[in-house]
């Protein structure tokens, strides 16, 4: 995501507080960036009644992926927080303290787990894993937690919007039609569009070398269905390339892109969640030792990252309690 938007309906304090703390500590920045919906008409105007850009949008000084460790740090000034990114975990013991196992094999032991993914407890992580068996259903088994079997319950009956991210590399000479020069360019297609040239929004970011970077984001079944295809790649790059040119025909912001340095697909793991949230009551199973958080708790905010900030501060809250 290359920015998030806070509502804040609620006036919820410690949202209001936790983020300026961050701009304070000049680790987010408002991002100014221009919304604009696109109809078949061909009309063209700046929106901010997408639920991903009302209220407040904000964005990483330096950039998202780096975002959460930049948060950590504001808190590490003894270096008692190690990092492991880059490290996928792909088996759980517990025995009164939990052993966590990554795919490469290395072990950690802690007293008290937190999960800001679902990951290790949705069904979809026996594809992802190739196993039978839901990870933290097979450290917990059934009937062994009633608050735990019920947020699993919850949470494997929940939907998703599937989403894939196309990310197109561009060459040197690739700029805008106008003097656009802000970081960030968003496109968001009604419905018409979206049925027509399968594309969902289309973001442009302006990169540390001048470059422009596209990402195209759907949920267009056949477009995904067609990206976990080898032999269709090439093909699918060639159509994603043909809407849109076609999408920005004629348009007074939009090149025609004729050809690039790379195109790669982001398969995301987890995408927005749909349905019933799960209640925020069932954060911490204090038997198991274990805590949860993230946008599919039923937050202000469910399925986007405020409601992801909201959980957490919630689970913070909750786990000081306890000490």
């Amino acid at each position: 995501s290359p920015n998030f938007n806070i509502i804040n309906n609620k006036k919820n304090y410690k949202l209001e507080e936790f983020i300026k703390n961050l701009l304070k500590n000049n680790i987010i920045q408002f991002d100014d960036s221009d919304f604009i919906n696109l109809s078949r008409e061909n009309k063209v105007k700046i929106i901010n009644n997408s639920v991903f850009s009302r209220g407040t949008n904000y964005t990483s000084t330096s950039s998202m992926s780096d975002l959460s460790k930049r948060i950590i740090e504001i808190n590490n000034l003894n270096s008692q927080v190690d990092f492991y990114f880059n490290t996928l975990i792909v088996k759980l013991e517990f025995n009164k303290k939990w052993i966590v196992i990554s795919q490469n094999g290395e072990i950690f032991q802690t007293k008290f787990l937190v999960c800001s993914s679902n990951l290790l407890l949705h069904k979809r992580s026996m594809k992802i894993f190739k196993t039978n068996q839901i990870p933290l259903r097979q450290c917990i088994p059934e009937n062994k937690d009633k608050k735990f079997d019920l947020l699993f319950k919850i949470l494997n009956s929940q939907s998703f919007i599937k989403r894939i991210s196309f990310l197109i590399y561009t060459k040197p000479n690739y700029q805008f039609l106008d003097s656009y020069s802000k970081r960030y360019r968003y496109f968001y297609l009604n419905k018409d569009l979206e049925n027509n040239y399968k594309f969902e929004r289309v973001l442009f970011n302006l990169q540390k070398n001048n470059n422009l970077g596209i990402v195209i984001q759907t949920k267009n079944k056949e477009l995904i269905d067609s990206s976990n295809i080898e032999k269709t790649e090439n093909k699918l790059q060639k159509d994603v390339l043909i809407n849109f040119n076609n999408l920005f025909k004629d348009s007074p912001f939009i090149n025609q892109l004729t050809d690039y340095q790379g195109f790669s697909i982001m398969r995301w793991r987890a995408s927005q969640p749909l349905g019933k949230g799960v209640p925020n009551s069932l954060q911490i199973c204090q038997k198991y030792k274990i805590g949860f958080c993230g946008d599919w708790f039923d937050e202000e905010g469910f399925g986007r990252v405020e409601g992801a900030i909201l959980s957490g501060l919630e689970l913070a809250n909750k786990f000081n309690l306890l000490n």
